[in-house]
């Protein structure tokens, strides 16, 4: 496994939220139980961040959006209004209900990714687009920065066709205008299974904000995205 500077950031945060919440990763064949304090108190923060629901939840579409670590990703659509909800999982793969561990391996086929719900009449799946497209870089092939491996590669996994035509236009249109010389590489692929990470993945940046890789990987990443779209700001 690639192992950067980065990557031990990571790992160290993973641990660090782990210990602090009473939570360990769980692995496909182990039954994890969450009876503690510090847990219920992660779980009442998870809900206080995606309690903003549309009065017609049948309205909302769904989009699942591979950009490097889902922590990156996941904090960024949160921010924008019409969102309402973003979950972490893994996206892809060919086994069933992967945990953390197995998926860092590269060897699943699983991308980390973000499943985001959305209301059309507040925000259009050609904005979400357009901030996939600018909060991080998809021209490198399976790598965001440091983090390498085919599980940080960048993905779309439409849900419809109209989703699927909508994604190809948009790819088309930041590969000709975009800032990058080299040519865009997200793969646009149907989706065809999601699973959710473990709840320490969950809301993490809006819980660990002050660690090591928050605050030097992610919260660039959200000040990009709030200087260059404010308007879609909630």
């Amino acid at each position: 496994m690639y192992l950067s500077i980065r990557h031990y950031f990571k790992w160290l945060s993973v641990c660090l939220a782990s210990l602090a919440l009473y939570a360990c990763s769980s692995c496909a064949n182990t039954n994890q139980a969450d009876a503690n304090v510090s847990a219920q108190k992660t779980n009442n923060n998870n809900m206080e961040t995606n309690k903003t629901v549309p009065t017609n939840t049948d309205s909302l579409e769904t989009i699942t959006l591979g950009a490097g670590c889902f922590w990156c990703v996941e904090a960024v659509f949160q921010q924008l209004q019409g969102v309402v909800k973003v979950e972490s999982g893994y996206a892809g793969g060919a086994i069933k209900n992967p945990s953390y561990r197995e998926v860092c391996t590269g060897r699943t086929g699983h991308a980390e990714a973000v499943q985001v719900s959305f209301n059309p009449q507040v925000i259009s799946l050609q904005q979400i687009l357009d901030v996939f497209w600018n909060s991080h870089d998809p021209t490198t092939l399976n790598r965001q920065g440091a983090d390498a491996g085919t599980q940080y590669r960048s993905a779309i996994f439409y849900h419809t066709e109209a989703q699927k035509a909508i994604a190809e236009q948009s790819r088309k249109q930041f590969d000709e205008t975009g800032p990058y010389g080299d040519p865009v590489v997200t793969e646009i692929t149907p989706f065809t299974n999601f699973y959710k990470a473990e709840d320490y993945h969950q809301d993490y940046f809006a819980i660990n904000g002050h660690e090591p890789y928050c605050q030097m990987v992610i919260r660039p990443k959200i000040d990009k995205v709030q200087k260059q779209f404010k308007n879609l700001l909630k």
